[in-house]
C-alpha cells in the first residue's frame, strides 16, 4: 500500500504553488523576490515544520518565515551596534523559559 498522507516538504511545496496566483499578481520583480526568499525560508525549515504535528499547514511555514526574519534582524541590530561603536561581545537576547 502507498501514502495516503504527503510528506511535509511535498505538502509545503503543494501549499507554495497554491499561492502562485498572489505572486505573478505582485506590482514588481523586487516583491516577488521577496515572496520566493520567504517560499525557501518554509523550505529550509522543513525538518522542524514536519517535527512541529500541526493540522494547519500554513502555520510552521509562518514560523518559519518569521524565524529567518528575527535571525536577521538580530544580525543587523548587531551590525549597526558594532557601526554605533556600543557593540556587545554577544547578542543580547532574552533567556528562555
Amino acid at each position: 500500500m502507498g501514502k495516503t498522507v504527503p510528506s511535509y516538504r511535498m505538502a509545503i511545496e503543494s501549499e507554495i504553488q497554491s499561492w502562485n496566483r498572489l505572486r505573478d499578481t505582485l506590482s514588481s520583480q523586487e516583491e516577488r523576490q521577496a515572496f520566493d526568499v520567504m517560499m525557501d525560508y518554509c523550505r529550509k525549515h522543513s525538518m522542524a515544520g514536519s517535527n512541529a504535528c500541526r493540522p494547519v499547514l500554513f502555520e510552521p511555514m509562518v514560523m518559519s518565515i518569521i524565524v529567518e526574519q528575527q535571525k536577521l534582524i538580530l544580525k543587523l541590530q548587531h551590525e549597526f551596534e558594532v557601526l554605533r561603536g556600543s557593540a556587545k561581545t554577544t547578542i543580547e537576547q532574552k533567556p528562555r523559559k
